[in-house]
């Protein structure tokens, strides 16, 4: 509202007010105020004050009915802020006239009960005659008229309470809804927005459905190469860290294995026998176990052999394994040896070149490594100097090549 129409419906609200309280004060002072009949007996009345007491009686209805009339008119009067269309109205104007209709509505359903309740409500005089009254009744007539009076008193105030209760609640109520409608009508402006937006959208890509079709197919092929380039980001951060952490876990000493005393040891051992020479690697296998592992020069591994065997602190007495391994580049024999004696494990290596690969035999010395190098011969090519049996113990005899070599061709064509 503009500050003229604010002070347009206050003036009015005050106008309205103070004519409630008019008829409700009028309507208090007429249920108060005695009757001719009540200040004397009818009895005692001669014909010309009993025609006065009944003029008098109707015109008292006749003005308690215009009151009432009155009232329901006033009720009824527009307000200034009603005087002008809602869709002129601002947030406030409306939020006004509601709170204004709303005790409007609370004030003419007051006053229609009071008419009412007047315009029905028998007198005690109506109900028998005060010539037939005992003065008993008349006691009581006069009780009741004095009760009907201040119930209407209460009555009206009671409902001028009510209209200016009601106007407030109306004007929290009215503020709340028209809050919820001016966020509604938002959400309806931004969904409309979204929609005009996809429909130029639809119109700017094509008409047709082979478009549509087109667009859909590009929108999600570029979809699916951003969730690529996501998470290859995200591979590629993960790695980064990893690196971070392995460089970290480097930087890092690492602790000695419990195994490293045990390599130590065959280390000085055999150095001491043959020389640091005959040893052209040595490491703790964390691949297996952390087992000890020696790599040892090929010449002189028959005799390292017996010696891990014969020496009273090695004393491995036991082979438990051997097997050849194709490295393109060379091939190699594993051996895997235990010591019962001292309940401890070595791994030891040798290695062999591919044209005419050979590694001194072990048979005389465990006798078990009989068929492993026989196998390791039949499937590697890799020959046993010193093995009393060398032939082939899986493929016959006149097989062509070995099978586990990485650049085997097969021979026979029909196998």
């Amino acid at each position: 509202m503009t500050p003229e129409e604010k002070a347009a419906a206050k003036k009015a609200a005050a106008a309205e007010a103070i004519a409630k309280a008019k008829a409700a004060k009028e309507a208090e002072s007429q249920a108060e105020a005695p009757t001719p009949a009540a200040s004397k007996p009818v009895s005692e009345m001669t014909p010309e004050e009993k025609a006065a007491a009944k003029k008098a009686a109707a015109a008292e209805a006749i003005a308690k009915a215009k009151a009432a009339k009155e009232a329901e008119s006033q009720a009824e009067a527009p307000t200034p802020a009603a005087s002008k269309p809602v869709s002129e109205m601002t947030p406030e104007e409306k939020a006004a006239a509601k709170k204004a209709a709303a005790a409007e509505a609370i004030a003419k359903a007051k006053a229609a009960k009071e008419a009412e309740s007047q315009a029905e409500a028998p007198t005690s005089a109506a109900s028998k005659p005060i010539s037939e009254m005992t003065p008993e009744e008349k006691a009581a007539a006069k009780k009741a008229a004095a009760a009907e009076a201040l119930a209407k008193a209460k009555a009206a105030k009671e409902a001028k309470e009510a209209a200016e209760q009601g106007a407030d609640a109306a004007g929290g109520d009215a503020e709340t809804q028209a809050k919820a409608a001016a966020a509604a009508k938002a959400k309806a402006a931004a969904a409309a927005a979204a929609k005009a937006k996809a429909a130029r959208d639809a119109a700017a890509q094509g008409g047709d459905s082979g478009d549509d079709a087109d667009a859909k197919a590009k929108a999600a092929a570029a979809a699916k190469a951003k969730a690529a380039a996501a998470a290859a980001a995200k591979a590629k951060a993960a790695q980064a860290g990893g690196a971070g952490a392995a460089e970290a876990d480097e930087s890092q000493p690492k602790e000695p294995s419990k195994n490293q005393p045990y390599l130590d040891k065959y280390v000085a051992r055999i150095k001491e026998a043959f020389g640091a020479e005959v040893i052209e690697a040595s490491y703790i296998n964390e691949l297996a176990k952390e087992v000890p592992t020696l790599v040892i020069q090929n010449e002189r591994w028959h005799d390292v052999a017996l010696f891990l065997k014969e020496d009273e602190q090695l004393a491995f007495d036991y082979l438990s394994d051997l097997h050849g391994v194709d490295y393109e580049d060379r091939l190699e024999v594993y051996y895997h040896f235990y010591s019962y004696k001292n309940r401890q494990s070595l791994a030891v290596k040798v290695k062999t070149g591919r044209e005419q690969s050979s590694v001194a035999s072990v048979m005389d010395i465990w006798s078990g490594a009989n068929w492993n190098e026989r196998e390791t011969y039949d499937l590697l090519g890799i020959y046993f100097p010193g093995h009393g049996d060398l032939r082939r113990i899986l493929l016959p005899d006149d097989w062509v090549g070995h099978p586990l070599r990485k650049d085997y061709v097969q021979y026979d064509e029909e196998v």
